[in-house]
């Protein structure tokens, strides 16, 4: 996977679902775009876990 920050992979997962919205793909793009949005959704998700953590040691840190 590309390196996505996560604004960037929040817009290409919009686009995805805009392209699934249009119901025009076919099978096979339609499963790579399934797929390909399911590894965004699972980067999306473990970064914003990272930087919630992030957080909590800051303000943990000023404690």
């Amino acid at each position: 996977m590309k390196d996505y920050t996560y604004t960037q992979a929040m817009q290409r997962l919009e686009a995805i679902l805009a392209q699934l919205e249009e119901g025009s793909s076919n099978v096979d793009t339609l499963a790579n775009l399934v797929k390909e949005a399911a590894e965004l959704v699972k980067f999306c998700r473990a970064k914003l876990r990272k930087t919630e953590d992030e957080v909590q040691n800051a303000f943990e840190g000023m404690g």
